[in-house]
């Protein structure tokens, strides 16, 4: 059990990659508070975990909303009688775009939940995680944070945001014992990326695109994520922080396309 007896706040929990990381924390001895904007989904993701023997609250969270943020973290503290050592920054949406076609509204949008957040949920975290001199943070950031895409700029810019961010946090906040990392994901199967498939008129060739590139040859799944995330999380890691660990099937190794 490598996080038994630690509490770990996880943001996007309802699915997708939050969701694999909730169900393995808790499944390594964590109580888990299960943090997101889906109230159906989220609940879910709660009643999975609880039903395993493991604790596990669910509360409804807009992370880009400090207010819900602060709620959150309280209630963690309340429910399990100690404060957040994990927390997992997972939470983000896409939209696609050419810059010159992009609304202010679209990019302020994904900047706030996809970044914006992170700050928030850190500010609330830290000052317990400072008053107990150990914890640890892991962002979820992106490949697309580190190598350009078209259409996407505003999503690239939070994602490179993230990954500043995490070194910043892991640079100051060293001195209290607190370790600070991020993951950057290549493509991975999440509902995000299935309502991709479903939009275009070819979803078979798309997916296949996806496959060829990434040298392993297959898009992940979000437990390969988790596995990193937890890793980064427990003591195996105690010698780390301000990385960026890239768990992309091998894409950000490759230059040319095959």
């Amino acid at each position: 059990m490598r996080l038994e007896g630690r509490v770990a706040l996880v943001s996007g929990a309802a699915m997708g990659i939050g969701k694999g990381i909730a169900l393995l924390f808790a499944q390594q001895g964590a109580k888990v508070i299960a943090a997101d904007v889906n109230a159906q989904a989220g609940s879910a993701t709660a009643e999975e975990i609880r039903a395993t023997g493991a604790k596990c609250i669910f509360h409804r969270t807009d992370v880009s909303a400090e207010a819900d943020v602060k709620a959150a973290v309280a209630a963690a503290q309340k429910e399990f009688g100690q404060p957040i050592d994990v927390l997992a920054n997972v939470a983000g949406i896409a939209h696609e775009s050419p810059a010159h076609l992009l609304d202010l509204a679209d990019w302020n949008r994904i900047l706030t939940v996809n970044l914006t957040s992170m700050f928030l949920c850190a500010k609330y975290v830290l000052p317990a995680m400072i008053s107990a001199k150990r914890g640890s943070i892991v962002n979820i950031t992106s490949i697309q944070g580190l190598f350009g895409f078209p259409g996407y700029p505003h999503y690239a810019a939070s994602k490179g945001g993230v990954i500043s961010f995490t070194r910043q946090l892991a640079r100051e906040y060293a001195q209290h014992g607190i370790r600070v990392n991020c993951i950057a994901p290549g493509t991975v199967e999440t509902p995000m990326n299935v309502q991709v498939l479903e939009r275009v008129p070819n979803p078979a060739e798309l997916r296949r695109a996806w496959e060829r590139m990434h040298p392993l040859g297959r898009i992940g799944q979000p437990i390969d994520v988790a596995w990193g995330a937890l890793f980064l999380a427990c003591d195996e890691s105690s010698w780390v922080t301000g990385q960026c660990l890239s768990i992309d099937g091998g894409i950000s190794c490759s230059v040319l396309p095959e």
